[in-house]
């Protein structure tokens, strides 16, 4: 039973990092449930301290991804239709990644200020780098905490 367990967890961390890449997989939840699992089922004992902090960072995380691109998309001009855009694009992306979930994230969010946002060229081109760099930040930190939850399923695995 201990090697279920310990199988599903190591698979739960290894889908959270990549939900944190890809668009649509809450990565850093699907992660957590792993070290759940280890709470509940796991061959060693894990302190409740461990599951609630990392528990609580994940929350943190997932909210921040949310509005780190808003803010930044924001702070450059950009409007809703950059970060719509950004999204399509990075969505569109997928088929070529990992290039092309970033290149998409980036053109998607200009030419969305070009056409539906009725901006200048260098306008949008700002608003696209600000939606560019807050998907980047949020991928980014939510990369980060998948693969640190990842390696303490590991620790608490075995």
């Amino acid at each position: 039973m201990e090697t279920v367990i310990i199988i599903l967890a190591i698979l739960a961390g290894a889908i959270g990092i990549t939900g944190s890449i890809l668009p649509g997989l809450p990565g850093p939840p699907i992660s957590w449930v792993g070290l759940l699992l280890l709470y509940l089922w796991g061959p060693e004992e894990m302190p409740l301290k461990a599951l609630i902090i990392w528990g609580v960072i994940m929350v943190v995380v997932s909210i921040v991804d949310y509005l780190v691109p808003m803010y930044f998309t924001k702070a450059t001009g950009g409007s809703r239709y950059a970060e719509r855009g950004a999204m399509a694009g990075l969505i569109l992306g997928i088929i070529f990644t990992p290039v092309g979930m970033i290149l998409g994230s980036f053109l998607g969010a200009f030419l969305s200020e070009l056409y539906w946002g009725k901006k200048s060229a260098g306008e949008a081109l700002k608003a696209a780098v600000g939606s560019f760099l807050g998907f980047i930040t949020g991928t980014g930190l939510k990369t980060i905490v998948s693969c640190i939850i990842m390696w303490k399923i590991i620790i608490f695995a075995f």
